[in-house]
């Protein structure tokens, strides 16, 4: 009996290797992506589609492109901006008209399944913070669009606070991949979720802050 190979045994020890190999993939394919001719229209669509059912963020591409033509970082941020917030529109109507079908079945995919049951009580309590806080830190956005769709949220809400939420996040990376560059790439890629969070801390707290003064 021959043994097996390393990479047999990591798939037999570990389910999850499969998946990881495949999402390891995908990520390096959207960074070829990045660097080709065609890398703004990839970036809209990547956009796009994350908000939805792709697993890989648009900051992948963001950041590389950032770096390259710093020039363009704004107008890359842009990009990301519009086609997210389509690509929401999509994950909500996903939510709204097939959820049980569709919408349940992506969210279990991803392994999000868990987490709907917590995020419907809190969207009673909390609403349009939700998609906020969501859509600008790292959690995956795709989780509020298609839930969004499936309680039924208000439209207009949910399209005013995707277009700020996934705005601040995204020309807020664009404006730190533009001023710090490449060479502190390694640190801003390790360290871009406490950013966001932070980020989303503050202007939050502004917010409350505000309304307590008035």
């Amino acid at each position: 009996m021959t043994d097996a190979t390393p990479a047999t045994a990591a798939s037999a020890s570990d389910p999850a290797a499969p998946k990881r190999g495949v999402l390891r993939g995908l990520y390096d394919y959207v960074l070829r992506l990045a660097a080709g001719p065609r890398a703004e229209p990839a970036l809209f669509v990547v956009s796009f589609a994350e908000s939805s059912f792709f697993p890989i963020p648009p900051d992948v591409m963001l950041a590389p492109m950032c770096f390259a033509r710093p020039q363009r970082a704004y107008r890359y941020a842009a990009v990301c901006t519009v086609a997210s917030v389509l690509g929401g529109l999509l994950g909500y109507a996903i939510g709204y008209l097939v959820f049980e079908s569709v919408g349940q079945a992506i969210l279990n995919f991803f392994g999000y399944g868990g987490k709907i049951d917590a995020l419907r009580t809190s969207y009673a309590e909390y609403g349009a913070w939700i998609i906020f806080l969501k859509g600008l830190t790292p959690i995956p956005f795709k989780l509020v669009t298609i839930l969004s769709g499936a309680m039924k949220f208000s439209l207009p809400i949910f399209v005013g606070a995707c277009i700020v939420t996934r705005g601040l996040r995204f020309f807020l990376e664009a404006w730190v991949f533009k001023t710090f560059g490449p060479a502190l790439a390694p640190v801003i890629e390790k360290r871009i979720g406490m950013f966001m969070l932070a980020a989303a801390v503050l202007i939050v707290a502004g917010f409350i802050a505000a309304a307590l003064i008035h």
